[in-house]
This record gives C-alpha cells, sequence and structure tokens, in this order.
C-alpha cells in the first residue's frame, strides 16, 4: 500500500486512469536489476527512482572517469575516482527516499550472472557490451526473467525487450556474437546525449512491464538515428532453439 506521502509524491502517475493507485503499487512492490551504472544506467536509474520502483539493484565495479562526465549524468567533477556504485546511490536515495537501492560492486560474470538475475524480476542491461548482453539473456533464459536491452553506437541507439511473454530472445535478434564484430565501447566516439534518450527509453519499457500499460518491444527492435530522428524498427520471430540453455560457461 502506498502512503500518503507517496500519494502526493506519485500523484502525476494515480491520476492516469492507465495507472492509478493499482499501477504505482505494482511498481512499489517490484524488484529490478540494473547492470552498468554508466551511460545507459544514468537514466535508467534516475527514472525508474523517481517512477517510485521499489527495489533498484546496481551492479557496476567501475569508478568515475573525466571522459564519463560528457554523458553520465549522475556524476560530477568532485566524484573522479570514486566507484559509481556509491556515488549513485547517493545521489539518487536524495532523489527518493522512498526507493531502497541496493548496490554491488562486482562485474556480471558467467559464475555470478544467475545468482544475481534469480533475485530480482525484471533485469536491464545498460552495459552497451554484446558481449555481456548475450550473458544477460542466457541467464535471464535460465532463470525466467524478462529483460530490457539497450545498445549505442555514435549517433544510434537501440532498444528491445527480451524474454517476456513467450517472447524471442537476443540471439533470435542478433543470432551470433562471434559474427558481429565491434569496437570495444571506450574506443568509439559517443554523442552525449544518446544515452539519455535510449536509457529513457529502457525505463518505459521496464514502466510497461510492470504496470501492462502499453505494448513493449516484443519481437521487434527500435533504431533511433538522432540526426535525422528517423526511428527504424526491425521485426525478428522467436526461434525455439536459442532458449535452449542449460548452463554457463567462459565464452562470453
Amino acid at each position: 500500500m502506498l502512503n500518503e506521502a507517496e500519494k502526493r509524491r506519485y500523484k502525476r502517475h494515480i491520476i492516469l486512469p492507465e495507472m492509478g493507485e493499482a499501477g504505482q503499487e505494482k511498481l512499489k512492490t517490484t524488484r529490478v536489476l540494473v547492470v552498468g551504472a554508466g551511460g545507459l544506467g544514468a537514466p535508467v536509474l534516475q527514472y525508474l527512482t523517481a517512477a517510485g520502483v521499489g527495489t533498484i539493484a546496481i551492479l557496476d565495479d567501475d569508478v568515475v572517469n573525466e571522459d564519463n562526465l560528457q554523458r553520465q549524468i549522475l556524476y560530477g567533477g568532485h566524484d573522479l575516482g570514486k566507484l559509481k556504485t556509491i556515488i549513485s546511490k547517493q545521489r539518487l536515495n536524495s532523489l527518493n527516499p522512498f526507493v531502497n537501492h541496493e548496490i554491488f560492486n562486482i562485474r556480471l560474470k558467467p559464475e555470478n550472472a544467475i545468482d544475481f538475475v534469480s533475485k530480482y524480476d525484471i533485469i536491464v542491461d545498460a552495459t552497451d557490451s554484446l558481449s555481456s548482453s548475450y550473458l544477460i539473456n542466457d541467464a535471464c533464459i535460465i532463470a525466467g526473467k524478462p529483460w530490457v536491452y539497450g545498445a549505442l553506437e555514435s549517433f544510434k541507439g537501440q532498444v528491445s525487450t527480451f524474454n517476456f511473454l513467450n517472447s524471442p530472445s537476443l540471439r533470435c535478434a542478433i543470432p551470433n556474437k562471434h559474427k558481429t564484430k565491434l569496437l570495444a565501447p571506450t574506443l568509439l566516439g559517443l554523442f552525449g546525449v544518446l544515452p539519455g534518450i535510449i536509457g529513457s527509453l529502457q525505463a518505459v519499457e521496464v514502466i510497461k512491464i510492470i504496470t501492462g500499460i502499453g505494448t513493449p518491444l516484443l519481437g521487434k527492435m527500435i533504431i533511433y538515428n538522432m540526426l535525422s530522428h528517423v526511428i527504424e524498427t526491425i521485426l525478428f520471430d522467436k526461434k525455439e532453439e536459442n532458449f535452449r540453455i542449460s548452463k554457463l560457461d567462459e565464452s562470453y
């Protein structure tokens, strides 16, 4: 149940007929794991916190670097060298004290992925790393958890939702990670506003999954080009062989 302070805080949500108190209470009782507290993680964490998601876990082992500040809007110059998890929790607690933030100063790996994923209702991939995305995908299939994907490249970003309501997986959309040659994110140029747009769209997907509002991106991926404001939609079908995953190995 929402207390009176929460009802005042979330008033603009509650007066939406599609949401109401029932939708806000669903947000309050949901546990979300956000993997990555960088460019995508910053807007995801801020909007899910502001929306009133009850428990948000932040998993990241990185510290704030100077070249993060162009786009990772949770951090400032006085945070350089500090753990992103600790700084983000401080900022987010100030934004909404009704949300419980759990932090893990660790990298997601095959040996811990299933344990982390199993403890939460929805997983958000804010890593912008294809290898990490495959790891999240496979762990979510094994644990039976839905997850929201986001990726960035220069002036373009991608968003989709996987493993929800019998939907396809990342492997159905991007069949073989070994055929996809990508530079490390640190070697790519990236327009600073783009993570805010894509991360916000990921937050939208999470809220839709929780509340049942609207239609999530199932079997489709949107590709947003910020230079032209063109949004391309890619459709893909579910392939059952991509769900025959029983364990994680060291290949990610």
